[in-house]
């Protein structure tokens, strides 16, 4: 399991399109892959799920992954969530 802090950039926080992107992102892995806000544990792969986080801009996630291919899961993570996620 690997997991890393990331903070949300979008001007609009993960709203319908980037939280698609996400889970777009995270079903080409293998792994499990969940993130952390406050108390809550969203499912990354889930868009209804993410949605449901309310995650804003400026909101500091932790990212989890768990599986085969956690580190390229995780690092590939990052960088769609720092680079906006197409926004």
């Amino acid at each position: 399991m690997v997991s890393q802090k990331v903070t949300v950039k979008n001007p609009t926080g993960l709203h319908l399109r980037p939280a698609g992107i996400l889970c777009k992102e995270a079903m080409q892995f293998k792994s499990h892959i969940t993130f952390r806000y406050r108390e809550n544990t969203a499912n990354a792969k889930s868009v209804l799920s993410v949605l449901g986080a309310c995650i804003k801009s400026g909101d500091e996630i932790e990212l989890v992954c768990e599986g085969e291919d956690e580190q390229e899961a995780l690092a590939a993570l990052v960088h769609a969530i720092e680079n906006g996620l197409g926004e």
